[in-house]
Parts: C-alpha cells; structure tokens; sequence
C-alpha cells in the first residue's frame, strides 16, 4: 500500500494495489474508488484531503508490515 499526497491538488492517493485500474467511481462527494478488471478496489483518491482529515497525523496500528519505506 502506497499513500501519495499530491499538494498542488491537495488530493490524497492510496494506492491497494499494483493492480491498474481499469473504472472508477465516486462514491461520496470527492471520494473516488478505482477498481481493476474484476472489480476489487485498487485504490482511493480523496480530493481535498486536508478538508477532510487531520493530514499532519499518520498513525499505524498493528500493521504487519515486513518492508517499510518512508519517503519525503
């Protein structure tokens, strides 16, 4: 899982999935899933995201993580 945050747009990307995505739809006002061929969900895009969540926070809680990368 990728988290991607794009300021320009101030939209939020996660990314579930190496899977592309093939449809898309918007589930609540700015909250859009993308799903691949079978339609599992493949990522979600939030626009507007410092609007919506506390974007200075990011906290993990029992991730089974094996391989953690943080990028700035």
């Amino acid at each position: 899982m990728k988290l991607q945050y794009y300021p320009e747009t101030d939209s939020l990307y996660i990314d579930l999935s190496e899977k592309p995505s093939t449809d898309s739809e918007e589930i609540a006002d700015g909250i859009v899933v993308d799903f691949d061929a079978e339609r599992n969900i493949v990522g979600l895009d939030i626009q507007h995201a410092s609007q919506h969540l506390a974007m200075e926070n990011l906290e993990t809680v029992s991730l089974p993580a094996l391989n953690i990368s943080i990028k700035t």
